[in-house]
């Protein structure tokens, strides 16, 4: 279970950066840094000055911190917690990418095992389960901007069973 429910942004990492803008991580600077940490196309390690210089200790201890919810979500920032799932199915229904791939969900038909691997959202066993989490809009190949908008399944999602952290 995820304790962390507020959003991350690249600012709150930011913030606990040494701001030195050293490009010791290759990066122009401490926040084209953060911004690609919170996508996860970046190692918190490429920091070296965090991890090497004592002043930085605790810094690196609320950073690190900060990030442990990114590491039970998926590459989109999703984190679907199936306990708190209820199976009402409204994640299935809202999901443009459901709802192009498999017209029916829109109306709250379940979706034909032969078009399961054509969508995001399926109810099985009574819970939601997230099928191929590449079709989602907010899936991108690494490089490329992470932060797409879309965020019906959890605004939907009454039981806040679907998380988006970032």
């Amino acid at each position: 279970m995820v304790a962390f429910l507020t959003k991350l942004s690249a600012f709150q990492v930011f913030q606990l950066l040494p701001k030195t803008n050293c490009k010791k991580c290759d990066e122009s600077g401490c926040m084209a840094f953060a911004v690609k940490v919170i996508g996860r196309q970046i190692e918190l390690e490429k920091c070296t000055p965090l991890f090497e210089e004592k002043a930085y200790e605790k810094q690196l201890k609320k950073l690190q911190e900060l990030l442990i919810p990114l590491s039970d979500a998926l590459e989109t920032g999703i984190i679907l917690e199936e306990e708190k799932c209820i199976g009402c199915g409204n994640c299935m229904i809202v999901c443009p990418v459901n709802a192009a791939e498999n017209p029916e969900s829109s109306a709250g038909i379940g979706v034909a095992p032969e078009k399961e691997e054509n969508v995001i959202y399926v109810i099985k066993d009574g819970k939601s389960k997230i099928i191929d989490i590449t079709k989602c809009r907010r899936y991108v190949d690494k490089g490329t901007h992470p932060f797409a908008q879309c965020r019906v399944c959890e605004i939907y999602c009454f039981t806040e069973a679907i998380k988006i952290l970032i």
